[in-house]
């Protein structure tokens, strides 16, 4: 699963710096298409995503007991996903003008258009998220994992090859003003490029779900289910995802504001980071969150919910500690390096402009900040698995909503006190802080229903592995120096430059991280490298 992930973001990474170089990243033309290519994700997530990722697991583990292994309740499953993920969006496609101009802030005509246009050809993605997640499920329910976080891999790869043939076709960003001179053919290429890899992301679960051998057929007698008992756990998901993913599109309109405030700037602005940079900020701090803790709390999640389901409520604790601790070892050394290595991180996904130092800066700026609270983030997705498993819907709801509330109105307060051209910094900022809420009221609710589950031993673990992780930056930050990373020298010079010195400062770092997890004789150190340590017996040293 982690191998998996790990390929998938990698790929994803190339990704976007291949699109930087297509068409830059603080560009007007870069956020236009972010826009309208992160609108299907949000919306699909904010309408029915929960449902998918969250209740539907236990049901499928409970059908997967029965004579048939389910075949029956999953054929039924798929029909109705088929269905109604279609007609969703067929409406959500006739409504694409509309979408854009409510989700913007101070667009021209001009922008809007061009938003619509590529919103078109972005806004089928729904229909193929929907059959990814329940197929996905449906594979996760039988144990089979491994699938499900590979086939992004074929995602990444389609929007690689169509945006590489962008740049053969149309030749790399260089400064102009693409939006006066956008063709169809692009929009073809670039957004098409884009859905396809959805599509082929969708199908490509298709043959490990034949190899269960469930034997689906399409199957519209939808009574008898268990809808109404789904619908009343969906009814607090829904909600929940409804309130943080509309909170997302709030504070991603409120951030739009950049891309027009920047035209009006001497030298178009490329220092001023928009969505597109926010957005790949979140894309390189959700990597370790996905290969690490996404990956141990989806197993953990069929382990929580096993164990309440046989009565085991005292297994909870030590599982959930031992995750926590587990996944410490590799978020919080990800955080600190994040850090140091700011600077050219976000240049190597800034392209190859004359102006690819100022908005590689942008994106790096984002990316601090949002780093501060990313060990938060994955003590809170570990924390609120337990409720899920338990089938209470609702707690998570509540933590949401004051996490979705805390932001929207720390970022609008931000848009009437700064200048627009400081808003995504500021959400950035709020991201960040509002993580370690949501982790601490996560925790509150935990201990108050469940009991303490280890909170010191857990705390002790995170501050001795702190503590040698900002050793292990302060070495990074001397090699950096040396590098040039903080006076626009050798790292800041090409993304292949920037390359080298990520990679030349992390070795370094990940190398003294260890071995001064090793002097302090870490029991988490071992417990992360255990299955590594099964599959390369040099790493039992």
């Amino acid at each position: 699963m982690a191998s998996g992930t790990l390929v998938s973001r990698i790929l994803g990474f190339v990704r976007t710096a291949l699109l930087a170089v297509a068409i830059g990243s603080s560009t007007t033309m870069a956020d236009i298409f972010e826009k309208a290519n992160v609108i299907p994700t949000i919306i699909f997530m904010l309408l029915a995503g929960g449902i998918f990722n969250v209740i539907l697991v236990p049901q499928l583990i409970k059908a997967s007991m029965a004579s048939d292994r389910g075949s029956a309740y999953t054929s039924k499953l798929v029909t109705l996903t088929i269905v109604v993920m279609g007609l969703l969006t067929v409406l959500l496609v006739s409504m694409a003008g509309p979408l854009i101009k409510v989700l913007t802030l101070e667009w021209t005509p001009a922008m809007i258009a061009m938003g619509t246009v590529f919103s078109y050809w972005c806004l089928p993605q729904v229909f193929f998220y929907g059959v990814f997640a329940v197929i996905g499920q449906v594979l996760n329910a039988h144990s089979r994992f491994t699938a499900y976080m590979w086939a992004p891999v074929a995602n990444n790869l389609v929007q690689i090859v169509t945006i590489g043939s962008f740049i053969v076709f149309f030749g790399a960003y260089g400064g102009q003003d693409q939006l006066a001179g956008w063709s169809n053919k692009q929009t073809v290429l670039l957004a098409g490029g884009a859905t396809l890899g959805i599509v082929v992301q969708a199908l490509a679960l298709f043959w490990p779900l034949r190899r269960i051998g469930l034997n689906l057929r399409p199957d519209f007698a939808w009574r008898g289910m268990g809808l109404r008992h789904v619908g009343k756990l969906a009814m607090w998901t829904l909600g929940s995802m409804m309130v943080g993913n509309i909170a997302s599109l709030v504070n991603s309109k409120f951030v739009s504001a950049a891309t027009p405030a920047r035209k009006l700037l001497e030298g178009g602005g490329a220092s001023i980071p928009g969505e597109q940079a926010l957005n790949t900020s979140q894309l390189i701090t959700v990597l370790p969150h996905s290969i690490f803790a996404l990956t141990l709390a989806t197993m953990l999640f069929n382990e929580f919910t096993k164990a309440f389901q046989e009565k085991r409520r005292s297994d909870i604790g030590p599982l959930l500690s031992n995750g926590l601790r587990t996944t410490a070892v590799p978020i919080v050394f990800a955080s600190v390096a994040f850090i140091v290595l700011a600077g050219p991180l976000g240049r190597l996904f800034a392209g190859s402009s004359p102006t690819s130092m100022l908005q590689g800066a942008a994106i790096g700026q984002l990316l601090l900040l949002t780093s501060l609270g990313l060990p938060f983030k994955s003590i809170h997705f570990f924390m609120i698995r337990v409720f899920f498993a338990e089938e209470d819907t609702k707690t998570p709801m509540l933590i949401q909503t004051v996490i979705a509330v805390s932001t929207v109105v720390l970022a609008f307060t931000a848009v009437q006190v700064l200048p627009t051209t400081d808003i995504a910094r500021a959400v950035a900022l709020i991201y960040g802080a509002t993580n370690v809420l949501a982790a601490v009221i996560a925790h509150f609710l935990i201990v108050r229903r469940y009991g303490d589950y280890g909170t010191t031993r857990v705390l002790n673990s995170y501050l001795r592995i702190g503590v040698m992780a900002t050793l292990s930056g302060a070495v990074g930050v001397g090699v950096l120096w040396l590098l040039g990373g903080y006076n626009w020298g050798f790292a800041w010079s090409s993304i292949g430059t920037a390359m080298i010195s990520i990679a030349i400062v992390g070795a370094v770092m990940a190398v003294v991280y260890i071995i001064l997890l090793k002097l302090i004789r870490s029991e988490e150190l071992d417990s992360f490298l255990g299955p590594l340590a099964r599959r390369i017996p040099g790493l039992r040293r």
